[in-house]
């Protein structure tokens, strides 16, 4: 997992770092995720690799003898490579199932990639990954929508600005109104009932091996209820969950992970 999140972190920083629109820049920048698409085409043929980079060189060794020991599936690091740049080209969603393949892209397929290591029997837990990741996501979203706006994002589907009559200038000018106030509201309520799409599609079973995308659980959705209970005032400040509730939480799952193993035993 320390891989594959190293592997995910040096994608996105690439996108991240310096978010100029710059022709130049992008164009440097699509060709740094060429790059990284031509050393996994080489990792899965098996040939060997041509990077110079001692860091990176590192990364793609370990990464190699990842997707080998776990057989993870060529096109989720593509898929992955694909949704981050997407951001280096799109910065607004006219709707929410165009939004909906960016979350796939960005957060259901590490949820994918992750089932692979964690272990799974069902084909329903791929679809348990899947949703969770788009809960995870359009929390994140939520949580980010100041901050994203003052990078020129704007990752609340523009129909629904349009629903609810709250417009781009508004979100720039960090207008909060009633307006604002439903547009969260629905946001939210549409982040849950993923969360609860995917709570439902976890096999009993599975629990034994999911026990951090559980907590992942959790944790995240801990910070849409404070984003809720904060009136959604994310112009204030940046919401989070404390570290000590994160640890408690993680305890907790884990605990309840090995009492459910021992009623299984027993």
């Amino acid at each position: 997992m320390n891989v594959v999140y190293a592997f995910c972190r040096q994608i996105d920083d690439i996108v991240d770092e310096n978010p100029s629109t710059s022709p130049e820049v992008i164009a440097d920048k699509r060709q740094q995720l060429l790059w990284w698409r031509q050393q996994l085409d080489e990792i899965y043929s098996g040939d060997g690799l041509t990077t110079e980079i001692s860091h990176d060189g590192d990364l793609i060794a370990s990464l190699k003898q990842v997707v080998r020991r776990f057989a993870i599936p060529k096109q989720y690091l593509m898929t992955l490579i694909d949704g981050c740049e997407r951001d280096l080209v799109q910065r607004r969603y006219q709707t929410f199932e165009e939004l909906k393949e960016y979350c796939y892209a960005v957060a259901s397929i590490v949820g994918l990639i992750s089932i692979e290591i964690f272990g799974y029997k069902h084909e329903q837990t791929r679809q348990y990954a899947i949703n969770l990741g788009y809960a995870l996501q359009l929390t994140n979203i939520l949580r980010d929508v100041k901050e994203d706006e003052q990078r020129g994002y704007i990752y609340l589907p523009l129909e629904d600005l349009e629903r609810f009559r709250y417009s781009e200038h508004d979100l720039h000018n960090q207008v909060y109104d009633d307006r604002f106030i439903d547009l969260m509201e629905f946001q939210v309520q549409r982040a849950r009932d993923y969360y609860h799409r995917a709570r439902s599609l976890l096999i009993p079973e599975e629990r034994t091996t999911m026990v951090a995308a559980e907590i992942m659980d959790a944790i995240y959705y801990r910070l849409l209820d404070k984003i809720q209970l904060s009136d959604y005032q994310v112009y204030k400040k940046r919401i989070r969950v404390s570290t000590v509730h994160k640890m408690i939480t993680a305890l907790r799952i884990w605990a309840g992970s090995k009492l459910f193993v021992q009623r299984l035993r027993g």
